[in-house]
Parts: structure tokens; C-alpha cells; sequence
């Protein structure tokens, strides 16, 4: 799927599975054509080739009954400040022509003892987890987030997180459009990096690991740097570089997930003796860098 804007291409030849009962990120910096994607998923725009669906149902053609089985919490959402937390949830449930009480889906998000308070005194975390009970009126079974966690300080974001896991285990997929890395990396299962309009790749985090050549980071300790043969580390298949940090009688050495316990048998079995070692694997943020090319 693509979508272009005259000369520009917001959206290059997309082709993207989300599977049922999955949290999917779509990860990208700012620009990279996120918002195009939910724009065409919500019917706002309409792609200039291909097609996209929601359980079966064609974004276009039938925009109604793809909608129905979605819930939206939009980026830069407004509350009505006169309007408490109830009434919100009620209004929600008129619009979308759902049953429900309102007191459930608020004690799902959180904020049930704030029911009766109008929504304009609301921190940012309680208006956002308001918004996200308006998004699951009617049970929807596609939880659409667009930047959830953005403007949120660490324990809002947290607790977010934390509602979306519970929102899953339900039975809702979620698909959590962000550029923030460390919270698509806590929560969800597959991730998706969108850079420059391009899905340049799709996969779980240890996936990107593989995908990228391992990048495993493996810190040894040991009693006598003078022994410790570089050449012999570096001919390990699956190291991809060695080096010694001096100061600290340490050989850093970035292999495979497999080579680790490699490189730590050949140290031994040349007489290197090893006081400790750690492993640090890459963030998503290392891979984000690694798939993009390192561009702002």
C-alpha cells in the first residue's frame, strides 16, 4: 500500500500483518509516515495504491464496519473540562450506540474513584487513561494507540502499559503507533519500523537482533590481560570484533547470541583466567539506529 502527496511518497509499498490477539509497534521517528498509516486506517485518507483491511473488512468500502471493531485513542485528544469522567464514558457509549456500565470501564482504566470529577481538573496521565476507557466502549476488538504514552511522566507511562497488558490478555489486539523505543519495546510482542515511508523491517525485538548480525555485547573480566590473544577470539565464528579495555583488565568483545559461550571456552583453554563476565544485548533503540541508518 502507498500513499503519495504530488511528489512526495508518505507511504512507500507498505505490506504489513498485524495478527489477531497481537501488541504490534509501529515504530518510527517523527515524519516517517506513522500518522499517514492511522490516517488511512480510520478512513481520513485514502491511499493512492493498494488496500488495507481490518478483520476483513475493506477500510474504504466499508469504513463503517471496519470502525466498529476499533477503539481510537487519537494523539493530541481533547477532554470536555466541564464534563465529568462518567459523562464522558456515557457519551461515548450514545456515539458508538453501545451497552455498558461506565463504572466498569473506568475502574478498568484506573480512575474509577475520579467518576464524578470533572475531566478540566485531570493530570495528564488520568485524562489519558480517560480517553483509552472512551476507546474501549463496545468491547472493540482492534485497540488503535497513536503516541499513548507521549507527555506522560514514568509512573503514567507505566501504568499504561500496564492497562494496554490487561486490555490483551482480554482477547483485544493493539496496535501502539509510537516513537518512543523503550516503551514499544516493554510491551509489545512484534515491532515494525517505518523510516521515511518504508517498512524496513518487521519482526519480534530478538528477531531485529538476529536480523541485524547479533550485536551481543559480552564484558570479560579476567586476572591477566597480558595473556589474552585477541587474534584468537576474533577467528571465533560468530565474533564479530574484540578489543581490551585496559583500564579495567577487560576484553569487550560483540558476537551472536551462540558465540558466547564459545569465546569464553577458547579464553580458557588458552590459559586466560576469567574473574567475571556480563552480557548486554542491544536496545531497541541500538537496532532502530542499526535499521535507519542512524538518521534524526
Amino acid at each position: 500500500m502507498s500513499k503519495r502527496y504530488g511528489s512526495v511518497t508518505a507511504l512507500d509499498r507498505v505490506d504489513l500483518t498485524v495478527e489477531a490477539g497481537e501488541i504490534f509497534g509501529f515504530l518510527g521517528q517523527n515524519g516517517a509516515g506513522k500518522s499517514t498509516m492511522i490516517n488511512i486506517l480510520l478512513d481520513f485518507v485514502r491511499p493512492t495504491q493498494g488496500q488495507v483491511e481490518i478483520f476483513g473488512h475493506d477500510c474504504h468500502r466499508e469504513s463503517v464496519s471496519a470502525r466498529r471493531r476499533m477503539g481510537v485513542l487519537p494523539e493530541g485528544y481533547d477532554v470536555y473540562d466541564r464534563l465529568t469522567a462518567r459523562q464522558h464514558i456515557r457519551f461515548a457509549m450514545e456515539s458508538k450506540d453501545a451497552d455498558g456500565d461506565p463504572m466498569e470501564l473506568l475502574d478498568r482504566v484506573g480512575i474509577a474513584d475520579a467518576a464524578d470529577r470533572q475531566a478540566g481538573g485531570f493530570s495528564k496521565g488520568m485524562a489519558q487513561r480517560l480517553v483509552l476507557g472512551m476507546a474501549l466502549v463496545g468491547d472493540p476488538d482492534l485497540l488503535l494507540l497513536d503516541e499513548p504514552t507521549s507527555g506522560l511522566d514514568p509512573n503514567g507511562a507505566v501504568t499504561l502499559r500496564e492497562i494496554i497488558r490487561e486490555e490483551n490478555e482480554r482477547g483485544t489486539t493493539v496496535f501502539f503507533s509510537s516513537h518512543i523505543l523503550e516503551q514499544v519495546e516493554a510491551v509489545c510482542d512484534r515491532v515494525g519500523i517505518l523510516h521515511e515511508g518504508a517498512l524496513v523491517a518487521i519482526d519480534t525485538v530478538e528477531g531485529l537482533r538476529s536480523s541485524a548480525g547479533g550485536g551481543t555485547k559480552l564484558s570479560i573480566t579476567v586476572a591477566d590481560l597480558d595473556v589474552v590473544d585477541l587474534g584468537v577470539v576474533e577467528g571465533i565464528e560468530g565474533v564479530e570484533s574484540a578489543w581490551l579495555e585496559a583500564a579495567e583488565d577487560r576484553v569487550d568483545v560483540t558476537c551472536s547470541n551462540d558465540a558466547k559461550m564459545d569465546v569464553l571456552v577458547a579464553l580458557d583453554d588458552v590459559g586466560v583466567d576469567v574473574v567475571n563476565f556480563e552480557t548486554e544485548e542491544p536496545s531497541l533503540e541500538d537496532l532502530f539506529v542499526e535499521y535507519t541508518g542512524g538518521h534524526d
